[in-house]
Order: structure tokens, then sequence, then C-alpha cells
């Protein structure tokens, strides 16, 4: 694997992680062998507004039941579970972090999810998928990590089905042009951020072969949610179920980080339709 898909792969977890989380659910009373979506909700989402993204986006969507989703950068498979529950779709996940996709299968077998899920551990720039697999190609706060988005966009749109849809909720650049404070969720140096404007991601799509279908700004609401999560992490309220568990102790600091990029101006936030023309 090259070297910048190790360094990613390793940003985002350590081969300790089942084995934490296990203890962590068990320390709260729940059976790790069996769970819902709800025991998992506070380390389940890890994007900016949690659950009440993932649903914002999927319900304009509009995805039917028995459709066929990717969940890029799936993480630990919340959004995929969250989608095959509430929408009844089903999900394959990609993730090129080996202990996020032990957890997804681990903890969509726990919710008895398995049957309706894949996951795979792979590089979103090189997926190994047939063409014109999905009806739809879901992404939250992934793009920022693809070195060569260009490639990546290709291949989301080999993946989808003629007229299906790429669904965006991603962090962007923003107008203030100081650098990031860092590191942030999605990186600890800047070497290692690949975040667009908006119109810089607006372009590559249209040449990558998509025509927009709806795009709103998220700002403020990311910022508003990331207050109040950085004021109860601040306080340090005994909590055993944390993002924390996933990323360590550094998540605090990324977490202020992130806000502060945020209030700045340094970074915004959109959810967005792409369709595949």
């Amino acid at each position: 694997m090259p070297a910048t898909k190790i360094k990613l792969a390793e940003h985002y977890a350590d081969t300790q992680l089942a084995e934490r989380l296990r203890e962590a659910l068990v320390a709260e009373g729940l059976n790790p062998e069996q769970l819902t979506l709800d025991d998992l909700a506070a380390i389940d989402q890890l994007h900016v507004g949690g659950r009440k993204a993932s649903r914002e986006l999927a319900d304009e969507a509009g995805f039917q039941p028995g459709q066929t989703v990717l969940d890029l950068g799936c993480g630990t498979g919340g959004s995929s579970r969250l989608l095959e529950v509430e929408y009844g779709v089903q999900v394959v996940g990609v993730d090129i972090t080996p202990p996020f996709i032990q957890v997804a299968r681990w903890l969509s077998q726990a919710t008895g999810l398995d049957a309706r899920s894949e996951f795979i551990c792979c590089d979103a720039q090189q997926l190994p998928l047939e063409d014109q697999q999905f009806d739809a190609v879901w992404s939250q706060h992934t793009l920022m990590n693809l070195p060569d988005l260009q490639q990546g966009l290709q291949e989301i749109h080999r993946v989808l089905k003629p007229g299906g849809r790429l669904l965006l909720h991603e962090v962007f650049q923003g107008e203030n042009p100081e650098p990031l404070a860092l590191p942030v969720p999605w990186a600890e140096e800047a070497a290692h951020s690949y975040l667009k404007t908006p119109q810089e991601l607006e372009l590559l799509l249209q040449e990558a072969g998509f025509a927009p279908i709806f795009q709103q700004e998220v700002t403020e609401e990311a910022l508003q949610w990331r207050k109040k999560h950085t004021e109860r992490e601040t306080r340090g309220q005994a909590q055993i179920l944390t993002p924390q568990l996933i990323f360590g102790p550094r998540f605090l600091q990324m977490g202020k980080n992130l806000m502060d990029n945020l209030a700045s101006g340094k970074v915004r936030l959109f959810q967005a339709g792409w369709q595949r023309v």
C-alpha cells in the first residue's frame, strides 16, 4: 500500500479498536453481540451533525426500498445501518481502514443487519466493484481524504447506474485562506488534508460526467452542532460511549479545532446531490 494510503489508514484507527469498543459497551451495560442503532448512536455517526445530518441528506435523496447504495468511506458502518433500517436500501460499505471494516461487520451482525450489508476494505480511488452496480453513492466527509479526487470521481461514475446519484455531505475549503487549525478529524497535518473549494469540486464533477440536482450549505448548522458537542466534551461529562473511543484523547483537540475552523471561515459544509449523465 502506498505511503499516503498507509498514513490515512493509520490516522483513523488502531488495531485495538474493536476490543476497546467491546469493553466500553460492556461497561455501559450492553451486550456487544445484541445491539440496537440507538445503543450505538453516540459512536456510530463519525461526521458533523450526527444522525440528523444523515437523515436530512437521505430524505433529500428520496431512496426507494430495495435500491442499492455504496457507502463511500463508511467508517464503522453507522450510516450504512441507518440507511438500511430507516430507508430499506441494500448497502455496500467501503473504507481504507481495516479496523473500521472489522468493527462495521461486527456491529452489523450485532444489530441483525449483516444479511443486508457488505463491507469491503479498499481504496475509494480503486474500487473492486462492477460497473453500473449501484443506484446511489453516499459520501459523508470522505472526499477530503482522496489525494486524487479526479480518479475517485471517475470510479464513482463507473460504479453508478445511468441516472444514479452521488449524495454528498462534505467539508470544503472556506474563503479564509489562513492555515487550518490542526489536527482536525480528517488530518493531523496540512499535507494530508485534501479540501477543495465548492467551485473546484463542481468543475471536477462536471468533468467526470455528473449534473447537479440540489445543493445546500449547512455550515451554520454544523457550527452550532459542533459548539454544543465541544462544550459537552470540555465539561468532561462522565460518558463512556463517545467519539474518543474511535479517535483517542486527541479527539478533544480535533473537535475544538474543527469548531474554530468553521467559525473563522476556513472550512464550509454542504450537502448536495449530483446525477450521473
